[in-house]
Parts: C-alpha cells; structure tokens; sequence
C-alpha cells in the first residue's frame, strides 16, 4: 500500500482524537495513543478485514488492544471506521454509563473483541482466537472453499511482556504453530516509573525467536511503509507466530514525549495545543475530524463491506456444493446442542464414581454431538478426566499454564464456533483467577473445569486441598459455581453450563460417591435451579441438612442418625449458590422451609451459607488450612463427619 499525506493526516486525527478524549475526562492514558497510532493505522488501513455494518461477521479479522489503557485510540478507530460510536460517545470518554469506558469492554462496546486492562490478558486471549481459527479452518475448510480464513492481530507495549501470562501464551502460540496470529509491539521503552530497563533488560526478540514465533523489527514507529511491509511479511504463510517489534516514542509530539508521566497523566490544555502545533494540526477546535480523513476511513469501511459481500457470496457456494459440510459448520457456529444429548439409558452411571470420573464420561458422551466441544487440561489429563478417548486430536495440551490456559479459553469461546473448557485442580484456580474473571466479566461461556475440590485430596496435603477457593469463587460476580453430588448432578452440572452459554465452574471430586441413581429425576429438574429437596424424612421434619458436593453424601448418613433419634431431616443438594439465588421466592422457600433450623456442611470455608440460606442456620466447615493424610481420616480430623452433623442439628431442634 502506497501511504500519502491524507494517511499521515489520518494517523494525527486518530492522536488528536485521544488526546482530546482523556483532556476532555481529564483522566486516562494519552501516551500510548500519541505513540502507537501509525501502529493501529498500519493494520486497519491496509489488511484488516471487517465489517463496520455487522461487527459480528464470522469471518472478520480479530483486532485485541491488549494494552486495554490506550482505549481511547480504540475508539477513535471504531468511531472513524463506522462502527457507531459518534463525537458525543467521545466526549463522554470515562464517564458513567458511556460507550466508551475506560478501559475496553467486550459485549458494551461494538467492535471490542475481548475486554482488556489487566496486562497481558489480551495478548493471550488473542492465543485464544488465533487457535480457533486454526482449528475451525482445519475442520470446516477445503482447497476450494476457505470458509474460515481471518487473522488475529494484537497491540501490546512492554506492560504486557512483562506479564507472566503473556510468557506462557506466547510459548503455546509457537507450540500450535499459530501462523495467522500477528503482534504488534509498541517498544517505546517506558512504563510508570521509568526506563524498562530498570526491571526489564531482556532481549525480547530473543525470547520470542525461542518461543518459534517470526520476529519482525521496524526501527521507526512512524513509518508507515516499513509497518505495512513488516505486516506483509508476517502475513506471508510461515506457520509462525509473528512478532513485529516497533520503535516507538510515548507521548510522541507532546511536550512530556519519552518521559514517564505521560503514561498516565492527561496532557494540560495548553500541552495538547503544544501537541497538535508540533503535528503540525489544523485546527484547535478539539474533536477535529478533517473531510479528507472521514472520506480515507470511509474508503476501509467500504473496502470491508465489500470483503464481508464476497465471503456471503462464499458461503452460499459452500452451501450448495457441500450441504453436509454446511450443516456441520451452521451447527457449530449456531451452538446448536441436539435434545436428547443428556438423557442417556439408566444403566449409563452402573456404580460410584468420583465426580471427575463422571465427568471425564459426560464430555465423550457430548463429543459425539458436539463438534465444536473442544479442551483439555493444564498437564493433568489423566487426573481431571478431560482427554477424548475416541478422538485425540480433539484434546488440547496447554501444558503447566493455568493462568494462559484460562485466557486462551476466552479467547476461544469469544470467537465462537467452539465450546472450549479448560481443567486443574481446584486449589490451582488461584493461578488462572484473572482470567476467570474476566470471563466473568465479558459473559463469555468459558468453561472451568476444576477436580481435586476438596480435603478428599488427601494425601497431598494443605498445599494440595482448597478450603477456601469454592467460596471465593462463588464471590465473582456472573460466575456460575457448580458443585456436583453424585454422578447424575454431574450430567446435569454439564448440561446446565453447555445450555446456559455462560461463564460456569465445574468443581468435581477426587474421590469416589455413591450414585443418587433412585432420585434421578429430582436431580435433572433440581440442579438447573441451584438447589432442591434431594429427600425428605420418613417422620414429620425438625431441621435441614443442606451441602454440595461429595458432602452430601454425609448427609444422607447424618439424617440416618437424626432419625433414630427421632428427628427427622431434610435433605437439600444445593449445586449452584448462584442459580439458587435467580430463582423466586417461593422456590427458595419450597426448599428451604423458613421456619425450620439448618445445618449447612462445606469441606471448606464456610461464611456465605447462612446469606445464601437465610433464618437459623448453624454451618460445618473447614476455618483452617488442610492435613496430609487419607482422605478419611482428613475429613475426620478437620471435624467435617456425619457424626458432627447429626450433633449439629440435634442442638438446633428445640
């Protein structure tokens, strides 16, 4: 592409733009938009593929600003390409409920593919994207027809280098050999408190050329040819990754240029007019936008329409000609999950299993249903149960990286067409947390597969038993907690977060459990609602027994005490605080009888029980850290026995 004066003058309205948005919020980062504005102009000017008139086009290219600070030049870029963001969103820059946020939010704002901020975070979901691309082309794809053939394209400064998530990222993306994943490096050699060489001396092309990605070097961020070339390059078919690390000046034309306080201080109105003098601007009216700039952003959009028609045009082509293959990829791109998939014969669970076991059953029972059912583990297959025994390829290795391994889940799940998960153990979710977050956050349907949920862990000891982690994930706000009892509840867990295409941990058992197999039905109507009567007493009710988990299998011995003792228990499995709570009130005291005293039981940290439960609740928990030893006798010594139980709720009858 040949660049001329109206492309320079492009690039200085997207800068003007920024710098006018945080002075106006009088808040927010001017210093990487002023410098990485030719690098964002490179990409969208000349190769990227998309469709301002439908954002969520298939087939577009995928464009992360992992450096999530530099918002404001995302929204110039959306607001100038068409994508709905007027001069008005602008000025609202960081204010209450605007389209344009502080940092960039998937699913607020038309355009942004993922929501990014937490460094590093981007980088790696863009992994994420680039492999369902790879694996949807592998499936989908034939010589004649490239139905799926888009690029990922990332932003990041040194911010997100420096991030452990990106290390791990970076190291799966050579491993997968991701060719149509594209980084551009904002390498301006700044962060908040100086100079990167004061933590960050690493050579950087190095590390990646390691990590089997192509790096690319443009010496002058300002060039726009040298940038369009290093794109080209990368684009070429090398089955690398590509890193292209650009030269570039923070804060470029401003009075704070190459120095740290322009990271993120708003520039002073009389340091954006020294700005926009020294790029030679045309107006001091802020929120200019020159003619000649809205006609070049005018000619990309059209140059994307046009690529979405052409793409239209193929599908309708692949449609006719290979209608199988067209109702494979209509099915895995509409998230289509046939009726009858989770009603498999009775005799499907024949004996007590361990709720990873159960679990390891239901995803190659979906397998065959579910083309687009994709995942594996971080090194621990053989524990989690998450490998596909009648096709291999379809399990993904992320290795030990349980923090890049939750982002590359959302990236995956936001390009859509799979439905990804991703295993460890539970008390390793603290490693991935960031990530589960954000899923959160974006209500993307990541799936969060988490064995080893308990003391049951046993020998491994304190550093191996979460205590507190169920908890702590149930207080992310959109996540939904599921903690099956029994096999059964495990189908059902399963069903509920393949159905619901939201956001779900899955909290699964290492050790065996008896089957609730007579209760069946109870259990295919009760976990979608969170909670439910799993059995009442054979004698008139005095208290509750409520537990999730391989725990309700405690209750069933406790009630058994109680009733010798002439106290009849109800037995509540509560799976899912969260989809408990949605339900109305009369539900929620259907199965919790208001007047009637409750014992809750958690082989963990117990505070959120008596909130979720409500009036006279007394709880048997874990407060201290784990022990080494059988399973048994860990759960003895920590006091969480049918025993306790029973002695619990004998006190609370009055």
């Amino acid at each position: 592409m040949k660049f001329d004066d109206t492309d320079k003058l492009c690039v200085d309205t997207l800068r003007t733009l920024s710098i006018d948005m945080v002075g106006r919020a009088n808040s927010g980062h001017p210093g990487l938009p002023l410098g990485a504005a030719p690098l964002a102009y490179a990409v969208w000017a000349g190769h990227l593929k998309a469709a301002p008139s439908d954002p969520a086009w298939f087939d577009r290219d995928r464009f992360v600003l992992s450096a999530g600070h530099g918002s404001s030049l995302l929204y110039s870029l959306l607001h100038l390409h068409g994508y709905g963001l007027t001069l008005d969103d602008l000025k609202s820059f960081r204010q209450l409920d605007s389209l344009t946020p502080g940092h960039p939010e998937y699913g607020h704002t038309k355009g942004v593919e993922t929501t990014t901020g937490p460094l590093g975070q981007g980088f790696a979901s863009a992994v994420g994207m680039a492999l369902a691309e790879k694996l949807l082309a592998e499936k989908l794809n034939t010589p004649e027809f490239p139905l799926v053939d888009h690029f990922t394209y990332v932003l990041c400064g040194d911010g997100d280098l420096m991030e452990g998530v990106s290390y791990e990222a970076a190291s799966l993306a050579g491993t997968w050999k991701l060719g149509k994943l594209i980084c551009l490096y904002d390498s301006n050699g700044i962060t908040i408190e100086g100079s990167t060489s004061l933590a960050f001396t690493e050579n950087v092309r190095k590390r990646f050329q390691a990590q089997d990605w192509q790096v690319i070097e443009v010496e002058d961020g300002n060039d726009l040819s040298e940038l369009d070339n290093a794109i080209k390059k990368a684009r070429r078919e090398t089955g690398m990754p590509s890193l292209i690390i650009a030269r570039t000046h923070i804060g470029f034309g401003s009075p704070k240029q190459d120095r740290n306080s322009v990271h993120g201080e708003p520039l002073k109105p009389e340091e954006i007019l020294a700005t926009k003098k020294a790029l030679g601007w045309p107006s001091e009216e802020p929120f200019f936008v020159p003619e000649e700039a809205k006609a070049r952003f005018a000619e990309f959009a059209a140059a994307g329409e046009r690529d979405r028609k052409r793409w239209l045009k193929l599908w309708k082509k692949y449609s006719d000609s290979l209608p199988e293959k067209a109702e494979l990829a209509k099915a895995m791109l509409g998230r289509e999950i046939p009726d009858g998939l989770f009603k498999p014969a009775p005799e499907f669970f024949d004996k007590p299993l361990a709720t990873r076991e159960a679990s390891g059953k239901v995803i190659n029972l979906m397998a065959d249903a579910l083309p687009g059912l994709t995942g594996g583990s971080a090194d621990l297959g053989p524990s989690t149960k998450t490998d596909f025994a009648r096709e291999p390829a379809r399990t993904l290795h992320f290795g030990i990286r349980e923090h890049a391994m939750g982002a590359v889940l959302n990236g995956l799940a936001l390009h859509g067409g799979l439905i990804p998960f991703g295993a460890t153990f539970l008390v390793f979710s603290d490693y991935m947390r960031p990530a589960v977050r954000l899923a959160a956050l974006m209500q993307c349907p990541s799936i969060f597969v988490f064995t080893h949920d308990s003391v049951g862990v046993g020998e491994d000891g304190p550093t191996h038993q979460p205590v507190e982690h169920l908890m702590s994930l149930r207080l992310i706000p959109g996540l939904t907690v599921l903690r099956p009892a029994d096999a059964w509840e495990t189908l059902y867990a399963w069903e509920t977060a393949v159905r619901r295409a939201k956001p779900a941990c899955l909290a699964l058992s290492r050790q065996k459990l008896p089957l609730l197999t007579q209760y069946r039905e109870k259990i295919a109507a009760g976990v979608k609602r969170g909670a439910y009567l799993l059995r009442g007493p054979s004698i008139v009710p005095s208290v509750e027994l409520a537990a999730s988990g391989s725990e309700v299998a405690l209750l069933f011995e406790a009630a058994s005490i109680l009733e010798k003792q002439g106290i009849g228990a109800r037995i509540i499995s509560v799976p899912s605080f969260e989809l408990f709570r949605a339900q109305d009130k009369a539900y929620r005291d259907s199965v919790f009888i208001p007047e009637l005293p409750k014992v809750a039981v958690e082989a963990g940290r117990s505070p959120g029980w008596k909130d979720l439960i409500g009036g006279d609740v007394e709880t048997v928990g874990i407060e201290e850290f784990g022990r080494s030893a059988p399973a048994e006798r860990a759960y003895e010594a920590l006091g969480v026995t049918a025993q306790r139980i029973a002695e619990t709720a004998r006190k609370m009858v009055k």
